[in-house]
């Protein structure tokens, strides 16, 4: 099994990762989280890694460790309201993990992000990566209006809106 998840994590190279989110897609995608901010308190990060490396790989590092790990290094822990939601996507495995911080997860049902992660997982098997993640930032967005709504006052855009690709 380990040896299987090796080989799986060499053949996903950061190559093929750019080759499906180009510059211009990355830019659409960052204007689209800028945009979704706008209308609720929410702040979001996408993180989108081709593989991961030999060590994590012989520590049996899962993706939600993993994406735990980027929800500190990147602060989206650290935002006034609580409520940053890093997006963590892991090429290699085709695994999606969505980390919300306190103030969003208390109260969003564990369900309902199972369900964003499932449909993406979805179209990146059908090989509809950049549609896929769309269509999780659009169902991200409707639950962050509904749980966090901006109420009128102009929201603090605290964390970069690009995304990271590694």
């Amino acid at each position: 099994m380990m040896i299987k998840r090796l080989v799986r994590h060499l053949a996903s190279t950061g190559w093929r990762t750019r080759q499906r989110f180009p510059p211009s897609v990355l830019h659409r995608l960052a204007q689209q989280v800028a945009a979704s901010e706008a209308q609720h308190r929410g702040q979001l990060r996408f993180v989108i890694e081709s593989a991961l490396d030999w060590p994590a790989i012989w520590h049996r590092q899962t993706a939600r460790q993993r994406a735990l790990e980027w929800f500190g290094q990147l602060g989206v822990w650290d935002t006034e309201d609580n409520t940053g939601v890093l997006v963590y996507v892991l090429m290699a495995e085709r695994k999606i993990e969505i980390i919300a911080d306190r103030g969003i997860a208390n109260r969003v049902p564990a369900a309902a992000w199972q369900s964003i992660c499932q449909g993406m997982q979805q179209a990146f098997a059908a090989g509809r990566f950049v549609s896929g993640l769309e269509e999780g930032m659009q169902q991200l967005h409707a639950l962050l209006v509904q749980h966090v709504p901006n109420q009128g006052a102009k929201g603090s855009n605290e964390l970069p809106d690009e995304i990271v690709l590694r």
